[in-house]
């Protein structure tokens, strides 16, 4: 009988040498850029490895543990519901679970405008399933997305992702235009020749955590509605609570027609997903009987899933998260802004809530701008990966560079922080900024290092 506990006990420290069996390229970046942990226990902002020493993680598997990791409650709740031996996935019937989990849906998102959910296994596919429904309910083929978005990487979400780099390589993908951010003229241009079934957008940018002008939704969505254009808000990583309210749409005022949902939903247990949307969609999408599985999901309303979901919602209200991430959101960006005033590296702090960005610039000083300069000549973004490297050496904490080529270090704490995490943050960043300042300090040491092995790796 397997014995999964003395299994990983014993082979912990195996970790990434296994991974040459899944991604080793992904392997060789861990163990290049100091983050090849072994990781073997999780709880609540903390994780801890092999070794025992602990890290705070600001990082939140990219925002999916809201809750914070292994949440008591959800453990119990989870447990308590695995007892029930509930027949999960019949497929030829209506389950219970998912049409609870819907219903708690759209009361909590569908601001008597949205009444219909689709479920899906992940965020990739709940914009999968955004983009079919568009295309199936305009008659058109056509996306407009924006500038630096993040929509996922299976091949419909690829289509409208902004960053190239992502694109690279995989061929022809769905017909879709790339918008800059702000730009209402432009889209106007586009919306005029009546050839875009939608028009998709996060309200605050995951890659590089780009806030909108306060006005700039509204009038997009007011565009898309005369042109017969619908709109797509991706929460995935946005939502949820994440930035101090159910959904980042609210701090903009604005209703779109869909609005995609995951990773936080889960409660950091199962992989779960949702579309809620218009039934005026849904009716020209699933508009006979013999097209009512037009789109659908053999895992989609698993109740294991659903379970995970309304037990996530419930924790998130019990406790006042979504209340806390607005809290220590605030106090986190106040201190953020202060440290800004100190240390000139810093260009600019955004984000709403717990979706934070921080980025860093060409500082003053001949020194600093040498040191800055060099840094780039090396990999445009290297600066921000060292800022994330000495952060997790020195500090133990998990952040992440925000996108490629970008001097922006990003975070997406749980929304259990506290203000001693908070503090705790601020400090360890002015700690790594301080040492920035010293020409010859860790950072750049480090660079070298970093480059030496990248050259070495390459020849």
């Amino acid at each position: 009988m397997l014995d999964i506990q003395k299994i990983i006990k014993d082979r912990a420290r195996e970790n990434v040498a296994l991974h040459q069996n899944i991604n080793p390229q992904f392997a060789k970046v861990l163990k290049t850029i100091g983050f090849d942990k072994s990781y073997v226990k999780a709880l609540g902002v903390s994780l801890f490895d092999a070794d025992n020493i602990e890290y705070y993680d600001f990082l939140a598997g990219y925002g999916v543990f809201g809750l914070g990791r292994n949440h008591p409650k959800m453990k119990k709740l989870f447990r308590d519901f695995l007892d029930l031996d509930t027949p999960s996935l019949v497929q030829m019937d209506a389950p219970l679970l998912s049409g609870l989990l819907a219903e708690r849906l759209v009361q909590i998102f569908g601001h008597n405008i949205r009444d219909t959910v689709y479920f899906t296994n992940s965020g990739t596919e709940s914009i999968e399933s955004a983009i079919k429904f568009v295309r199936g309910a305009t008659g058109r083929e056509r996306i407009i997305n924006l500038e630096h978005a993040f929509h996922g990487l299976t091949t419909g979400s690829l289509s409208v992702n902004g960053n190239a780099e992502f694109k690279d390589g995989f061929g022809t993908l769905l017909p879709s235009d790339t918008l800059p951010l702000n730009n209402l003229n432009l889209l106007e241009e586009k919306l005029k020749t009546k050839q875009y079934a939608a028009f998709i957008f996060e309200p605050v940018q995951g890659k590089g955590v780009f806030v909108p002008d306060q006005t700039f939704l509204q009038n997009a969505i007011t565009l898309c509605k005369k042109y017969g254009t619908l709109t797509i808000a991706d929460e995935v990583q946005s939502g949820l609570g994440r930035t101090g309210k159910w959904l980042a749409c609210e701090h903009f005022d604005i209703e779109p027609d869909i609005v995609c949902l995951s990773k936080a939903l889960s409660g950091g247990i199962c992989p779960v997903g949702a579309v809620v949307y218009k039934r005026e969609i849904y009716n020209k999408v699933f508009s006979r009987m013999d097209r009512c599985v037009v789109h659908s999901s053999t895992f989609g309303q698993n109740d294991y899933a659903m379970f995970c979901g309304l037990a996530a919602l419930s924790i998130l209200e019990e406790e006042q998260l979504i209340q806390n991430a607005a809290k220590m959101g605030k106090s986190l960006l106040a201190k953020l802004n202060a440290l800004k005033e100190k240390h000139d590296w810093i260009k600019e702090v955004r984000g709403k809530g717990l979706m934070i960005g921080i980025e860093f610039q060409k500082p003053s000083g001949i020194k600093k701008k040498i040191a800055w300069e060099l840094v780039h000549k090396m990999d445009k973004g290297l600066f921000g990966e060292l800022i994330v490297m000495s952060l997790l050496s020195r500090h133990r904490i998990l952040t992440q560079v925000s996108g490629h080529h970008q001097d922006i270090v990003k975070m997406l704490p749980p929304f259990i922080i506290n203000e001693t995490h908070v503090n705790h943050f601020v400090e360890s960043l002015d700690d790594v900024l301080t040492n920035c300042d010293k020409v010859t300090g860790p950072i750049f040491t480090m660079g070298k290092n970093l480059a030496r092995h990248i050259v070495n790796q390459n020849t």
